[in-house]
């Protein structure tokens, strides 16, 4: 499926590139007008990002979140700094279907899998960013990208199968943002080792072709965030091309 996705920052919908804060590009529209757009296309699952939130947890776009969370037709799911599991309730109980869960799900998967059982496997998302080394290591970088968490995809991926993880949303760092298309093998690779898991592919999508490359990898979800934006292609051209669930 198609996960159309809105960075916010100060309300407003932007892009980074690369997680970059200074490389920012601000659009023109509200969330809330970028939303209605595509529930019309079709859209059943739709991906927000906090980036103040990320930045700093006391300044969640609570207000903003509010009106696009609670959707009658599609699924919903949020992150941006969650660091505690008020952070998690609190988007709960705000309206969103799932919360997605970064650099803490590296840091502290212990944590992690116990809101795995007390929420269950429907409302977590892992979201795990990968920067693939000289020796083709999937290293999981933390905090923007910036700190290395020395914990390899593979070794964390272990813990958290036997919780039932089921969302995972995976970037390839070197990907996000350029339009460039995505790691294809990485995904072909993912979805062959770890069949249970519904990944969503992220980074990189340019045209209608980057995401038609992905149809044999097994990936379960397409994040499409910059590329809808900028117009490269239409999010009802997109479900389009993707195979019927």
């Amino acid at each position: 499926m198609m996960i159309p996705a809105i960075d916010l920052i100060d309300g407003q919908v932007v892009r980074l590139y690369q997680g970059d804060y200074q490389q920012k590009t601000n659009y023109d529209y509200t969330p809330q007008e970028r939303q209605l757009v595509y529930a019309n296309a079709g859209a059943s699952v739709m991906h927000f990002v906090d980036l103040d939130g990320a930045k700093d947890s006391t300044k969640r776009q609570l207000t903003t979140l509010k009106t696009v969370v609670d959707h009658p037709t599609m699924i919903i799911q949020v992150g941006g700094g969650i660091r505690n599991e008020e952070d998690v309730k609190q988007l709960l109980n705000l309206g969103a279907d799932r919360v997605v869960i970064g650099s803490l799900a590296i840091k502290q998967p212990e944590l992690v899998t116990k809101w795995l059982a007390t929420y269950g496997n429907e409302k977590i998302v892992l979201a795990l960013d990968i920067r693939i080394d000289e020796n083709g290591n999937k290293q999981l970088p933390t905090h923007g990208w910036i700190t290395d968490s020395g914990v390899t995809l593979e070794a964390l991926l272990e813990q958290y199968q036997n919780a039932g993880i089921k969302h995972v949303l995976c970037t390839d760092i070197s990907k996000d943002g350029t339009l460039t298309g995505t790691n294809v093998e990485l995904y072909q690779e993912l979805c062959a080792k770890y069949p249970q898991i519904h990944w969503q592919a992220s980074g990189g999508i340019g045209s209608l072709e980057d995401i038609k490359a992905l149809i044999p990898t097994g990936v379960s979800g397409v994040i499409l965030g910059r590329s809808l934006l900028e117009g490269k292609f239409t999010l009802e051209e997109a479900i389009a091309c993707w195979p019927k669930a």
